[in-house]
């Protein structure tokens, strides 16, 4: 194990199906602990690798102009494929803990595209990724994920143009156990809901209960 932090929120039962929790650009914020306390109470054992340790330990931002500043230039630093083997670490520590049955990643934005990446690169049981602004142009790796993953974008997501989501929609709809829902009139991170900038109360409503759905047929808690 490494001195990747990991930090952990545990279901009433104290145990059930594991699920890592990827976080965006902004760290571990109220918005995803706020996420990681709803999976917990849904049955989920979580985790949350804190993806920027080695170069900004602790990181959490403010969800306005100057915070997306600010944590760009936090992830201008960041290794994608270190933090994909940190993703791949919180899912071999989550199937060793004799309390969890079942692991799924779950991500949003840089988490998205990590959520993408470790279901092709690793062995995840399920996997779901929201945004992910590389998913598009890592289309190839997508015959090598095994396991049921949902994507959610936005179809005015002025980071992910919407020729790279119809991409995204084409290859899903070939691919067995993959599916796809954009929420047309939502931008990026429309699920965050201390973002005013980007939050999109409804299509958030219907992403989540799209996800919650989701996981209960793949990963029931």
């Amino acid at each position: 194990m490494s001195a990747l932090p990991l930090p952990r929120w545990l279901p009433p039962a104290g145990r059930g199906p594991g699920l890592v929790l990827i976080q965006e650009i902004f760290g571990l914020d109220d918005y995803l602990r706020s996420v990681a306390a709803d999976l917990a109470a849904l049955g989920y054992v979580v985790v949350v690798p804190e993806l920027f340790w080695r170069t900004a330990p602790g990181w959490s931002s403010t969800h306005d102009e100057a915070g997306v500043a600010a944590s760009m230039a936090v992830a201008s630093s960041f290794d994608p494929e270190l933090g994909l083997a940190d993703v791949l670490e919180a899912v071999a520590h989550l199937r060793s803990m004799p309390e969890v049955s079942g692991v799924g990643v779950l991500g949003f934005c840089l988490g998205g595209s990590l959520a993408y990446a470790a279901a092709a690169a690793g062995d995840p049981d399920v996997a779901v990724s929201f945004y992910g602004s590389t998913v598009a142009s890592q289309l190839a790796e997508l015959p090598k994920i095994t396991c049921p993953i949902q994507f959610h974008f936005g179809g005015q997501d002025p980071y992910i143009p919407r020729s790279d989501v119809a991409s995204v929609e084409a290859a899903v709809a070939a691919h067995p156990g993959a599916e796809i829902h954009v929420q047309e009139e939502a931008g990026h991170a429309f699920h965050n809901n201390v973002a005013p900038m980007f939050h999109h109360p409804e299509a958030a409503a219907r992403a989540w209960d799209l996800t919650t759905a989701f996981l209960r047929r793949t990963l029931p808690a």
